[in-house]
C-alpha cells in the first residue's frame, strides 16, 4: 500500500489525473508487417513445434488456427507474455534456447497472427494504475523513484510506449528473466487477461510523458 499511494501522489502531483480525463490514448503509426515473412518467423522460432496445424494432430499447444486469429496488437502482446513461462519450459526440456525477436521479426509475427493495434480498445488509465499494482510491477521496477530496484526504472523506457511491437518485443525478449526472476523469489509470475495490458501500456505512457527524459 505504500508504494501504491506515493506513485499514485507522484503522478496526481505532475498533472497526469488531469490530462487522462482530456485525451485518449494514443498509437505510433507502425510500418506494417508482412503475414507471409511472418510465417517463416514462426517457423524459424520453434513456434511451430507446438502450435501445429489441426491437419498435422495434436502440438503440445494449442494450434496455429486457434492462436492466430483477429486481435489486437497489445492484447496479443499480453499473450505472449502469459505463454512465455510454459514455452521457456518446453524449450528448456528440447535443449532449446529462448528464441529472442528483432522488432521486425515481431512485426511480422504479429501479422501472420492477425494481430492489429486498430483491434485494441480504448483505454483505461485509471485500470491501468490498478494493473500496475496488482500485478506486482513495483516489486522489481522502480516508476518516478518508487518500487523496487531489481529491474529497469519503468520511466526509463526507451520504447516511450508509442509502440505495440516495440512494445511486445520487449516483453517477450524480458520475459524469461522475469519468469526465472519470481520463480526465484516465490512470486506469482504476471498474467495479463483481455485489455489489461492495453491499459497497463497506456499508464506508463502517461507517466513517461510527464516523467523528465533522462539519459541512460
Amino acid at each position: 500500500m505504500g508504494h501504491r499511494r506515493a506513485v499514485l501522489a507522484i503522478l496526481l502531483g505532475a498533472g497526469l489525473w488531469a490530462g487522462a480525463l482530456g485525451t485518449v490514448g494514443r498509437v505510433a503509426a507502425e510500418t506494417p508487417g508482412d503475414a507471409a515473412r511472418g510465417r517463416a518467423v514462426f517457423e524459424e522460432k520453434g513456434c511451430v513445434r507446438c502450435h501445429l496445424p489441426r491437419a498435422q494432430g495434436q502440438g503440445m499447444g494449442p494450434p496455429v488456427e486457434e492462436i492466430s486469429r483477429p486481435q489486437g496488437a497489445l492484447y496479443l502482446a499480453g499473450r505472449l507474455w502469459n505463454h512465455a513461462p510454459g514455452m521457456l519450459a518446453a524449450f528448456g526440456q528440447a535443449g532449446l534456447r529462448w528464441p529472442e525477436m528483432a522488432r521486425e521479426h515481431m512485426a511480422d509475427l504479429m501479422a501472420y497472427l492477425q494481430a492489429d493495434a486498430s483491434r485494441d480498445p480504448a483505454p483505461d488509465f485509471f485500470q491501468g494504475q490498478v494493473m500496475l499494482i496488482r500485478k506486482g510491477c513495483l516489486k522489481c521496477h522502480r516508476l518516478r523513484g518508487e518500487g523496487g530496484s531489481v529491474a529497469i526504472d519503468l520511466s526509463r523506457y526507451h520504447g516511450r510506449y508509442e509502440s505495440p511491437v516495440v512494445w511486445a518485443t520487449t516483453i517477450w525478449n524480458h520475459a524469461p528473466r522475469m519468469a526465472a526472476h519470481t520463480a526465484r523469489l516465490g512470486l506469482l509470475y504476471p498474467r495479463f487477461a483481455g485489455d489489461e495490458m492495453r491499459n497497463l501500456v497506456e499508464f506508463l505512457r502517461r507517466a513517461t510523458e510527464v516523467a523528465p527524459r533522462q539519459s541512460p
